[in-house]
């Protein structure tokens, strides 16, 4: 039975040597308790507690003790070598030991140096094989941010050899793995638990009521999102109840359609509400209500035109109707509600203040006319009441303890709780959070709309929106957006996030799963003749995913005639020696180029002895198709962000700042393997990133590319000359065309606002030559025509 190793991912210094031997032996499994003091290990019926005790314990359960010969003939025939090789292994303990506490620069260079040359001529610290003494001393290497940094110098290129070894085991890579993933769980946790440290006031375990409301005029996006989830989170934190609600009070933009895919895309976030309610269930109740407001001489009707009635709020002027009469309140409320002429031209407006500071508290209007037809309730009703009106009325009717907001509300939720006082009626406790907001990105219901109506995207499930819909069509999963707003919690802070660490998040929870397969771009590909390859095709079984076996399998095929890509091609050296992954090393024998540079053949010889670690290039290849075996076409997709600037501010019109171009497509040939994906299936294609299956379109398998975090992944591509597509024709219709290549000239050109003198180039206005001593290739200019 194998033992246990408990650590905490924040030890200090980490135990690296512990976890990675604890993996390359497979005799202790990792735990990770976040309130341990130290490291332990439960082995065997005892528990050691010293990582050096812990190294030599876990190497001799497996094996790799240097004093494991001891017990066998050749500890009788050398027993000199041996004594020789423990003491050298005490030795590098003791090193190991100290190495943390050396700070002085000189001495660290010189334990490095030392560990240096005996590794001129030796493969392992000790002996013929790997021992503890090489975990230990890794180990202490890897703690050292310092000593990392000095390795990384190049100076030190034999110890540098065996620290990346030892780092590139699968054995040690899984451990940092499982360290990584601590670490963040950790982070997740703590980031939870600090910004809902408060909890919500006055709440008692089985009894919150939390309320998700949105209007079902459009679709979800990431913002709604965050609302949902943190409702769903202290409903499950309080063991208590969500509400789904449908605040339907505005006939004018709401449909029944909206509110099924509502309730779809919060299926798709796996929100799942205790009971859906719609604000329409509570009209008649709503109208009695207003009905006394005004008997009580709390509202009054008011004809006053929108933009003086907005200019008096501002003003701090009160109305001419604010002190009418009781009696004519309530008759225009009555032509109001028969949708009568006169009638459409009143409101009912709250007598909260006229001049209090926070202007929501200035008479707002809380009942007005729509003569069109309401989606549920028909032509029964001409009046409908605001949503600052009907909201926490229906809060405290429903059994709501807790409505969360975002912060937009703050000013109206004292408006919120005057209601619930001038009625009467139970009190709810309202939690502010901040709204969610990226940048290059929109989440304004008629912006998109524009987009939509305009034929810019494909509809409110086009990848490059920020609906629901959209940033799950591209790959986001539940789980990353589920740690992301958890991680932000109930913030008050407002700012303009990145998405490169949702991103990231998401990475973190495709990656380990991710089967991998191969795909080659179509433009020049170069047929390779293999020498010692296969004289018949071959079929074999490999893994999908190296790390995770549960993935399953795939079928590889093998033969002397294969493909590799233009851009790998022109890399070649004649005889190099590169990598043809999942096969092994081969030599570029011959080389054959067109007049225009390009490879049009190549010709390799196997070298399945050669050493891939010592390869540069690893490649991926395909074999030739046959009618036997052949390969798929496929387009793999990328996606810009739909505008060119990072916060649109109010007066700015969305068509100006329109890329010329924000879909990227391009032709490749998979293999076959892809065949068996379903919609919506992740996978990655190796050395080109992660990707989300995304259907057929005109008998083709597209791909959509799942951003990694990484900055070029995410970053806007907005460039000059950008390829034309049908959709820029539309585009110029409107203007924003040029503006997006207008912002593509501009974002190489950077003026500089500077009231400084100017200074003439002390070598001249010619193009200054600057000799360069150094063995690097040339790199032509990136921007150079």
């Amino acid at each position: 039975m194998p033992g246990v190793l408990s650590l905490s991912s924040s030890a200090s210094p980490f135990p690296y040597a512990a976890i990675a031997i604890a993996t390359y032996t497979d005799k202790a499994e990792l735990s990770y308790d976040e309130s341990a003091s130290g490291v332990s290990l439960q082995l065997n019926g005892s528990t050691i507690s010293a990582e050096d005790e812990i190294v030599r314990a876990l190497a001799k359960e497996g094996g790799l003790s240097d004093d494991s010969a001891k017990e066998g003939p050749l500890a009788r025939e050398i027993p000199l070598v041996l004594t020789v090789a423990s003491i050298q292994t005490q030795a590098y303990f003791a090193l190991a030991k100290s190495l943390p506490t050396v700070t002085a620069f000189p001495e660290i260079v010189a334990a490095l140096n030392s560990l240096d040359d005996h590794l001129a001529f030796r493969t392992f610290l000790v002996g013929h094989d790997i021992s503890a003494a090489d975990f230990i001393v890794w180990g202490a290497l890897k703690g050292s941010i310092k000593i990392v940094g000095l390795l990384k110098n190049n100076k030190h290129q034999h110890l540098l050899r065996r620290f990346s070894h030892i780092e590139s085991l699968e054995s040690t890579q899984l451990a940092i793995a499982s360290l990584a993933e601590a670490k963040s769980s950790k982070a997740r946790s703590n980031k939870t638990a600090a910004s809902f440290a408060l909890g919500l006031q006055n709440a008692k375990e089985g009894q919150v009521v939390t309320r998700f409301p949105p209007e079902p005029s459009g679709y979800l996006h990431i913002g709604h999102a965050k609302a949902a989830m943190l409702n769903q989170y202290f409903a499950k934190m309080y063991k208590g109840k969500l509400l789904i609600r449908f605040d339907d009070t505005n006939p004018t933009k709401e449909r029944t359609e909206f509110e099924e895919t509502i309730l779809e895309d919060l299926a798709l976030l796996d929100i799942h509400g205790d009971a859906v309610s719609h604000t329409s269930d509570y009209f008649d109740h709503l109208y009695e209500l207003a009905v006394r407001l005004i008997k009580e001489g709390k509202a009054y009707a008011d004809d006053t035109v929108q933009e003086q009635m907005r200019k008096e709020r501002w003003d701090g002027i009160a109305s001419r109707h604010r002190d009418d009469s009781v009696e004519d309140n309530l008759a225009h409320f009555e032509e109001m509600k028969k949708g009568t002429p006169e009638g459409v031209r009143w409101c009912i407006r709250a007598k909260m203040s006229v001049d209090n500071p926070n202007k929501a508290l200035r008479d707002p209007v809380i009942y007005r006319c729509n003569l069109l037809p309401h989606h549920r309730t028909g032509d029964k009703w001409k009046i409908y009441p605001t949503y600052d009106f009907a909201c926490p009325i229906v809060d405290s009717l429903e059994g709501v303890t807790h409505a969360l907001r975002t912060n937009e509300y703050r000013d109206r939720n004292p408006q919120y709780q005057w209601m619930i006082e001038a009625l009467s009626i139970r009190p709810v406790h309202i939690w502010d959070f901040s709204r969610l907001n990226f940048i290059y990105t929109l989440l304004s219901k008629r912006k998109l709309h524009w987009f939509v109506d305009q034929g810019l995207v494909r509809g409110w499930d086009d990848p490059r929106f920020p609906t629901v819909r959209g940033i799950r069509r591209r790959g986001l999963t539940v789980e990353a957006l589920r740690q992301f707003m958890l991680a932000q919690g109930p913030s008050q802070a407002i700012v303009s996030l990145e998405w490169d660490s949702l991103w990231t998040l998401n990475k973190k929870v495709i990656d380990p799963v991710a089967p991998r397969f191969w795909a080659l771009s179509k433009t020049n590909l170069v047929p390779v003749v293999v020498k010692g390859g296969p004289a018949e095709v071959e079929v074999k079984s490999l893994p999908k995913h190296k790390k995770n076996p549960e993935v399953g399998e795939k079928q590889t095929v093998f033969s002397s005639n294969i493909l590799v890509e233009q851009e790998d091609a022109l890399t070649f050296d004649d005889q190099e020696e590169v990598t043809l992954m999942d096969w092994g090393n081969a030599i570029v024998r011959s080389k054959t180029t067109d007049s225009n540079g390009q490879v049009t053949a190549i010709e390799m010889e196997l070298h399945l002895e050669g050493d891939f670690r010592k390869t540069k290039k690893k490649i991926t290849w395909l074999t030739q198709p046959t009618s036997a075996h052949p390969l798929t076409e496929v387009t793999l997709l990328d996606h810009d962000y739909l505008i060119t600037k990072k916060k649109l501010e109010e007066n700015d019109d969305v068509k100006d700042f329109v890329p010329p171009q924000s879909e990227f497509r391009e032709d490749v040939l998979a293999d076959a393997n892809v065949l068996t994906l379903k919609r919506g299936d992740i996978i990655q294609f190796e050395r080109k990133g992660y990707y989300i299956y995304d259907g057929e379109n005109d008998g083709r398998r597209e791909f959509i590319h799942i951003p990694d975090g990484r900055a070029a992944s995410i970053a806007s591509k907005a460039t000059p000359g950008g390829t034309s597509t049908p959709k820029e024709a539309k585009l110029e219709s409107t203007g924003a065309s040029a503006a997006g290549k207008e912002f593509a000239k501009q974002s190489l050109e950077i003026p500089v606002d500077t009231r400084m003198y100017k200074v003439a180039p002390i070598y001249g206005e010619g193009d200054i030559i600057a000799p360069a001593d150094t063995k690097m290739y040339n790199v032509k200019p990136v921007y150079e025509l």
